[in-house]
């Protein structure tokens, strides 16, 4: 295969030196739930776009990683919520292997949040109360859809499924929950928050769990 020399000197001079802020030891919450709090409002009124977007690192029993885009949808003193296929690769992964990482990058604040924990299923309850509290456009399609399963190479089968369960349930708003799908709860071990700075030496706070404390210590950028 050619080598593209001109996109290779391309990526490898794209570089951002970030100036937009810092971050110190006392600038920041003892406790994380409260410095992650306090960043994802300032993300929320800077506007960044999907704020609550966030990457999904799994593990399969054996080690080998996958990960993809999810998005929160709640954080309280229990944990960081999402919901999803309980068949698809992320959900098998988690049922077998209930360890995962999150990464929230706002790079309009130069800032990004590592997470890191064990993971739980939500109740069926908690899980209808927010299914159906969705669009019902959005209810129908995670019916529709066997999540990360193979297709027959075109939409056709997909839609004439999304045809056939707006016909099923034209007369309801909130549909019944999927029996294959739900929420999963992670519950940190560990944060870290990065605020980007000048010449690569950027500011790295990481907060662990011993016990029921949270500790915090500076690390090297």
């Amino acid at each position: 295969m050619k080598k593209d020399t001109n996109t290779t000197n391309l990526i490898q001079n794209l570089r951002e030196d970030y100036r937009a802020s810092t971050l110190e030891m006392g600038d920041t919450k003892n406790d994380p739930l409260e410095q992650f709090r306090i960043w994802f409002n300032e993300a929320l009124k800077a506007e960044v776009p999907e704020p609550n977007a966030m990457t999904l690192a799994t593990a399969t029993p054996d080690g080998i990683p996958s990960a993809r885009i999810v998005l929160l949808k709640k954080y309280d003193l229990e944990g960081f919520v999402f919901y999803t296929n309980y068949s698809s690769r992320k959900g098998q992964q988690l049922l077998l292997n209930p360890k995962a990482a999150l990464v929230f990058c706002w790079l309009d604040l130069q800032r990004q949040i590592r997470i890191e924990g064990e993971v739980e299923l939500l109740s069926k309850i908690e899980s209808q109360t927010y299914f159906q509290s969705r669009p019902k456009s959005s209810q129908i399609g995670a019916w529709v859809s066997n999540q990360s399963q193979i297709t027959k190479g075109d939409r056709s089968e997909l839609e004439a499924r999304e045809i056939e369960l707006k016909e099923r349930f034209k007369d309801v708003e909130q549909l019944p929950l999927p029996e294959n799908w739900g929420g999963f709860r992670i519950i940190p071990k560990n944060y870290e928050f990065w605020q980007g700075r000048t010449s690569r030496l950027h500011d790295r706070i990481f907060y662990k769990k011993v016990g029921t404390e949270w500790g915090k210590v500076r690390l090297e950028p």
